[in-house]
């Protein structure tokens, strides 16, 4: 009996030892609320955020290693054959869903039949998922499947997909229709994370406002969009911290303290939203939260005077630590011909239309965007692929892509866009008026952008003008629809794979992700090739080809890669942005003893 009370005793402690520390709690605040928390539907920043770390996808990042390096999360690596088109991953047994009364007081098993089922609801028309172009097409069998659903208005997802299959409780077999090495990357991603049929069938439209998973944090409190609360799940299974070191001094560091540790090791995360950029920037300097990510561009200047930390906050033990993202902007062109029916006066590949994108390009200041409206926080760009992404070439600049007002004024002049009538506009070639449309969401920044466009457009005789103004969901709607002329936009990238970016003037993208329209035989080629191959110089050489046609016929206008800071308080130790994760809450530690009372 002495012997059972202590074994129930250590037992006990064992189990308290692995708990988070109580007061080991995470603050911060974000600019904008949460959508929904469906992993297969939501693609906002936010949304994904506090999915990523309630749900399990089947690989993970090792979190210190750089170029990023995929490894096992739930599943073990792949197993890919049939030079790139087959996928056999194995799922760890023993891994179980957070408590729901979806599973009828019974704990509930991760098996490999909810990844497929998460698979499938990607693919479902009903959900509309913005993520569906991950799998569009790509699994063998699936668009049989996806046309009845779209007859029917009803996803059959008992139908059986050749390519997409558990053939036991603890395996699944994925079989693409082509080869594609870089599909590997979309099993990390929060889109395929694992979510249980039951909670799905249980709560239906509100599934998304019911997030069940397996993942190291759950939900305790939410207000929707003003306050979301995550405590440390207590039914995670064992996982303890292991990886590269990572290639710099500050890596290793939190290599070393991290090595062996038990995750999660906050108790819990709590995120407010906070609109405006001052109070959240007042709230961190205050110590009331313990991150500020990214640093707004107001403060840039204020915080990083000169790129280097300011002198009082250095003194306060703050830290910076670079928002690591894989983040390129850019303008995009319409290249149809029309729009609605009716003549797209920038469209087109007629060696003038060409000419016009062109110089609209030469003649946009972006040298003036990245000092005024990002504060230094973004560097001048010339090809799509940022430095994190495989095919990244530092070597490459574009002569279309400089500043150069009087090349862009040659070029119209050249190709018959001319003053004619005096009023300091040119006209089209064919005399008639020339104006083209940008269009921009109601933000005070997008304003100060469009007064940049215009002073832009005005020093070579172009008029542009702004007269679609929408919130930035029917922005996207609009440009799916090829309703745009042209707007600025931004793509993060999923996974670090230059095709993820050159797939946005892919021909299948149109309708989804390409804005522009763009629809060029060499360039479709060439993208397909990609696709088949894996990383390699010879991949990189195509890479490099695809750009210089971006380069040349202009359905973009390339402008930055953004480099962001964060701002992290002495007291919280660990925090590293990945380039392809979200937010690194299962690594972060609280130094309690630091951290000043509440």
């Amino acid at each position: 009996m002495i012997r059972a009370s202590l074994l129930v005793l250590a037992l006990a402690a064992t189990a308290a030892l692995a708990q988070p520390d109580p007061r080991a709690v995470v603050r911060t605040a974000y600019p904008s609320g949460e959508t929904q928390l469906d992993p297969q539907v939501e693609s906002d920043e936010v949304s994904i955020s506090f999915t990523t770390v309630i749900f399990d996808a089947m690989l993970q990042y090792d979190f210190l290693a750089r170029p990023a390096k995929l490894m096992a999360n739930t599943a073990s690596l792949p197993e890919v054959t049939e030079g790139g088109r087959t996928y056999l991953l194995r799922i760890r047994p023993g891994i179980f869903f957070q408590d729901d009364p979806a599973f009828g007081g019974k704990k509930r098993e991760l098996v490999a039949a909810d990844y497929v089922y998460a698979i499938k609801r990607l693919m479902d028309p009903a959900l509309r998922s913005k993520w569906g172009f991950l799998v569009e097409g790509r699994i063998e069998g699936a668009d049989a499947v996806v046309a009845k659903a779209k007859a029917t208005g009803k996803f059959d997802y008992d139908a059986p997909i050749a390519g997409l299959a558990a053939p036991d409780r603890y395996t699944i077999r994925i079989r693409l229709t082509q080869p594609d090495y870089a599909f590997r990357y979309v099993l990390a991603m929060t889109p395929t994370v694992a979510v249980a049929r039951e909670v799905v069938e249980r709560y239906g439209a509100d599934t998304g406002f019911h997030p069940v998973g397996t993942g190291p944090f759950r939900i305790k409190e939410w207000v929707r969009g003003a306050r979301l609360i995550l405590e440390s799940n207590p039914g995670y299974r064992e996982e303890f911290f292991d990886g590269d070191p990572g290639p710099d001094e500050r890596s290793r560091a939190i290599h070393a303290r991290l090595k062996g540790k038990r995750l999660p090791l906050v108790s819990r995360i709590e995120v407010s939203v906070v609109d405006e950029s001052q109070p959240r920037w007042l709230a961190f300097l205050n110590g009331e939260h313990d991150y500020i990510r990214p640093l707004p561009s107001d403060f840039a200047n204020v915080a990083l005077p000169g790129g280097k930390l300011a002198p009082n906050l250095a003194r306060a033990g703050i830290q910076v630590t670079p928002d690591e993202i894989a983040y390129t902007t850019y303008t995009t062109f319409n290249t149809q011909e029309t729009i609605d029916g009716k003549p797209n006066s920038i469209g087109g590949f007629s060696p003038e239309r060409i000419a016009l994108r062109r110089a609209i390009g030469m003649g946009f200041r972006i040298d003036e965007m990245v000092a005024i409206l990002d504060k230094g926080q973004s560097v001048r760009a010339h090809t799509p692929l940022p430095p994190a992404v495989s095919g990244h070439n530092p070597a490459m600049v574009s002569p279309t892509l400089e500043f150069n007002p009087a090349k862009a004024k040659a070029l119209l002049d050249l190709y018959g866009y001319v003053d004619r009538d005096g009023d300091g506009y040119r006209e089209a070639p064919d005399g008639s008026p020339f104006s083209f449309d940008h269009a921009s969401y109601p933000t005070l920044r997008e304003r100060q952008r469009n007064e940049l466009w215009k002073k832009s457009m005005d020093a070579i005789g172009i008029r542009v003008t702004f007269n679609t103004v929408e919130k930035l969901p029917e922005l996207r709607k609009q440009a799916q629809a090829g309703r745009l002329q042209s707007f600025s936009y931004g793509w993060i990238a999923d996974f670090p794979d230059g095709e993820n970016f050159l797939m946005l003037l892919w021909k299948g993208s149109i309708g989804q992700v390409n804005y522009a329209n763009f629809d060029l035989p060499e360039y479709n080629a060439l993208y397909e090739r990609v696709k088949a191959m894996d990383d390699s110089p010879e991949r990189n050489a195509l890479f490099d080809r695809m750009v210089k046609l971006i380069w040349v016929y202009a359905p973009w206008l390339v402008e930055t890669y953004k480099t962001e800071s964060i701002l992290v308080q002495p007291w919280l130790l660990n925090y590293k942005k990945h380039p392809f994760g979200h937010e690194p809450w299962k690594y972060l530690e609280v130094d309690v003893a630091r951290r000043p009372p509440a």
